[in-house]
């Protein structure tokens, strides 16, 4: 037996019986991914497994525990969530697939993850706190990343006065507002998840997780899915099957794909092919995956080792890893979460886009620096080519501080062996001075 600490296949699988005695997936409904973002310890988590418990009780989930969905062991011994969590769950008109956020300023990385497959978001903000850094942070990135639509539950209203709970979605609303979405017209609902899960007080608890399942139908729209391209998936995670091969996780970006496919693994410098064996999704047989579905694939011939997050899995020869872009910036003000100073020429900043990160090297074009509140035009040399296309989005980070958003504008030429060598001497400066800033 193999034990895979995975969302999307069940926690034990025995080899010989991996797609024995599963449910297909049955498509009956409109997909939507959507998840809870904000500050540590504010609900996000036990929020998710509220809804589970509320919508179970209407055969439309399987309850989870917050064990269940926090299962990680050293987030069970912090009591925060760190890896992205995927639940599944219907209401009566959509099924969702349901990714729980980490909000520890440490696990960042994977919620950029997160916020980059969603189409909505719920933020979860406790009445007891108000808004908070990494409130402040999460909206931000949703924001950057093209998050449109989010729906707000305020979180602990049972542990604060009614003055408190007016004051901070007064509060939370002027955020949306500096963060260029409609403040005034957030919907916003106000409740009790541990009353929920715990099924007390079913006027803050039950009906206020029924009220919010009701606005994100209302306010989040279904996306539309680009289906008749060729399958494009950002992996997110790999395991290892004893006796069937290596399963791949993420969501499905673009088009369809079914058992037999061959694919092609890019990334990294790396190019490896392969054919899909098998499609699961949520610990259910996927005959055809389609766009936005989170799901798992067996893939044959391929070692866990082989294939690592960030990677594209494609239709073969459909896409190209680039190590040399052009990109319009926008850096953030201070205001706006950004850092006081400007960016400098040659700087290597933290590059994310999709599933993965990079060092990339900073040339700002027709002038030395970069100002803060300012779109610029900046040349990006990556540490190791990755897939990338024009008009799509990725954040920048310096550290702990989100820096800036941009949009790819154009592939350059290629790096030579002497170029990437320089790069990858200053990526070892750069870990240098990060150990010795974190010693001091």
């Amino acid at each position: 037996q193999c034990q895979l600490n995975s969302r999307l296949f069940l926690p034990t699988v025995t080899s010989q019986r991996f797609y024995a005695e599963k449910k297909v997936f049955s498509r009956d409904k409109p997909h939507c991914n959507i998840g809870t973002i904000g500050h540590v310890d504010h609900g996000k988590t036990t929020l998710t497994a509220a809804i589970t418990k509320v919508l179970s009780e209407k055969h439309l989930a399987k309850a989870k525990g917050y064990s269940e969905i926090d299962n990680a062991p050293e987030e069970k011994a912090r009591g925060i969530t760190i890896n992205v969590a995927h639940i599944e769950y219907q209401t009566e008109s959509r099924h969702y697939g349901h990714t729980d956020c980490p909000g520890h300023a440490d696990y960042i990385k994977n919620m950029i993850t997160g916020t980059a497959q969603m189409d909505g978001a719920v933020l979860v903000v406790a009445a007891t706190d108000g808004t908070m850094p990494q409130t402040r942070e999460h909206l931000l990135l949703a924001k950057q990343i093209g998050i449109q639509h989010i729906v707000v539950f305020i979180n602990k209203i049972d542990a604060a006065d009614s003055e408190m709970v007016e004051l901070v979605e007064m509060e939370i609303r002027e955020l949306f507002s500096e963060m260029g979405y409609d403040g005034d017209n957030i919907p916003i609902a106000k409740g009790s998840a541990l009353c929920a899960l715990e099924g007390k007080s079913p006027e803050i608890g039950s009906q206020a997780v029924l009220q919010l399942l009701e606005m994100v139908d209302k306010h989040i729209p279904t996306p539309m899915r680009e289906l008749d391209k060729p399958f494009l998936l950002p992996v997110e995670n790999v395991y290892s099957i004893p006796g069937r091969g290596t399963v791949v996780t993420g969501r499905l970006e673009r088009g369809k794909l079914k058992k037999g496919t061959e694919c092609e693994f890019i990334g990294y410098n790396k190019v490896f092919k392969s054919t899909v064996t098998g499609i699961e999704m949520f610990h259910q047989i996927l005959e055809e995956a389609h766009a936005g579905d989170q799901l798992g694939a067996l893939v044959r011939g391929l070692k866990r080792d082989e294939v690592r997050r960030g990677m594209i899995m494609c239709k073969p020869g459909s896409m190209k890893a680039y190590d040399h872009v052009e990109a319009q910036v926008y850096l953030l003000s201070k205001e706006e979460g950004g850092r006081k100073k400007p960016v400098a020429n040659m700087i290597q900043l933290q590059m994310f886009c999709r599933t993965w990160d990079i060092a990339a090297q900073c040339t700002v074009v027709g002038k030395d620096l970069a100002m803060p509140g300012e779109d610029s035009t900046i040349i990006l040399k990556l540490i190791r080519p990755m897939v990338l296309e024009k008009g799509h989005r990725f954040t920048l980070r310096d550290g702990m501080v989100t820096l800036g958003t941009g949009v790819i504008t154009n592939t350059l030429k290629s790096l030579t062996d002497s170029e990437r060598h320089d790069l990858l001497e200053g990526k070892k400066a750069l870990l240098k001075k990060e150990k010795k800033a974190q010693q001091n």
